[in-house]
């Protein structure tokens, strides 16, 4: 039977799933796709409290219906890392990731003309959850190799010790649960 973590976030009740990540510690998942009140209601909150920007910037590809939408609010453009190189991609620059969430090294990828779109420019990075902090790192580097500034780094939740960080502007904190052995 599955267990529930219940939490506030964006003044919406949601029941995250409870889910093994090993022996020793479960998460709970947080999916923004197909939710599109939490989607809309985090996309308006988080983009109250980020600085001004001129870009956003996320990972393929739980982190995309945020970017759109606080992109759609704000008027402004967003670019998506991608996780594979597409035919139409050219001169294509990459970063190494590995998530929490995915079992193997993962890598992102940007085309010249999405590169291009973060060189000089105010960039905000989101995403869905912060936790390791790796996806950020590699959006990071993807953006310093750009010649972009990192305006603000944002989420809709900070998870276990991400919590802490004072780089990141987040909505609510997730914790993690540790299994007693």
């Amino acid at each position: 039977m599955a267990e529930f973590y219940e939490m506030q976030i964006a003044g919406l009740t949601r029941q995250l799933e409870k889910c093994p990540v090993n022996e020793k510690l479960d998460i709970a998942a947080f999916v923004m796709f197909s939710d599109v009140e939490i989607t809309v209601a985090s996309a308006k909150a988080l983009l109250e409290k980020c600085p001004e920007f001129d870009v956003l910037l996320t990972a393929e590809c739980k982190g995309i219906p945020l970017a759109y939408e606080m992109a759609r609010q704000s008027g402004k453009p967003y670019v998506v890392a991608r996780k594979s190189v597409k035919i139409y991609m050219k001169d294509v620059v990459a970063v190494k990731v590995k998530s929490i969430t995915t079992a193997a090294e993962q890598v992102l990828y940007l085309g010249q003309d999405k590169y291009g779109m973060l060189t000089g420019k105010r960039v905000l990075i989101v995403d869905d959850v912060i936790s390791t902090g790796e996806s950020l790192r590699a959006l990071t580097e993807l953006t310093a190799q750009a010649g972009g500034k990192i305006a603000g780094c944002a989420a809709v939740l900070a998870e276990g010790d991400a919590a802490d960080r004072t780089d990141i502007i987040y909505l609510e904190k997730l914790p993690l649960f540790f299994k007693e052995q």
